[in-house]
């Protein structure tokens, strides 16, 4: 810990907590690179840890997302650590260090790469598989299926629903049949998430009239 001294106007700043090391003979994926490579990050050994993806990652910064630190162990061939960590999940894909990589590693392309892999394998943040069932559903990632919304957009001169597919019963049937037939569904378990959403309403409709009781 470093203290400032009277006179200083730093701050105290104290080291982050030191990470256990890695024990890379265990659990290594020789393969896990070349599968990167072919999955949408072909840069990716062009990487030599200057750092400056996590130095320009907005999420880093209020996360515990690193960047380097999933680029260097997916480079080991850590591939059960690195695609069922949560931490994937932070990257807002803004690009920044895409911009900035002196090395053309395109981290951001990297990363999407890496998500396409844990999918594969079943590895889903919840909110992430709650959009692409939207998908699937409607046909859109984000669709105005709130009246609130619909009015809203009456109020500053727009049609209550947009030129897209959330108007269109027609090209959503379209959607549905691509997702199915191309195994999208199946890919983000969209059977069995909306099996659980459906479980989880009915308990809280449970709960809810339980509440009126008493």
């Amino acid at each position: 810990m470093i203290q400032a001294s009277a006179r200083s106007r730093c701050v105290t700043v104290t080291t982050t907590e030191e990470k256990p090391a890695v024990d890379v003979d265990d659990d290594v994926d020789l393969e896990f690179v070349e599968m990167i490579k072919k999955t949408g990050g072909p840069n990716i050994q062009n990487c030599y840890q200057c750092g400056t993806c996590s130095g320009s990652c907005p999420a880093g910064a209020f996360t515990n997302y690193l960047v380097r630190g999933i680029i260097r162990k997916a480079l080991l061939g850590l591939k059960e650590e690195v695609i069922s960590s949560p931490d994937l999940w932070f990257c807002t894909t803004c690009y920044a260090c895409t911009d900035r990589c002196p090395q053309d590693v395109k981290p951001t392309d990297v990363i999407k790469a890496i998500r396409n892999v844990a999918v594969a394998e079943g590895y889903m943040l919840g909110p992430h598989q709650k959009v692409a069932a939207k998908v699937v559903e409607a046909a859109h990632a984000v669709p105005l299926d709130k009246e609130s919304w619909q009015n809203l957009r009456v109020k500053v001169g727009l049609e209550p629903v947009p030129p897209n597919a959330s108007g269109n019963p027609w090209a959503i049937d379209e959607i549905r049949k691509i997702t199915k037939k191309s195994g999208f569904e199946k890919l983000i378990g969209y059977e069995e998430f909306m099996k659980a959403q459906k479980e989880k309403a009915k308990k809280k409709a449970e709960e809810k009239k339980s509440q009126k009781k008493e």
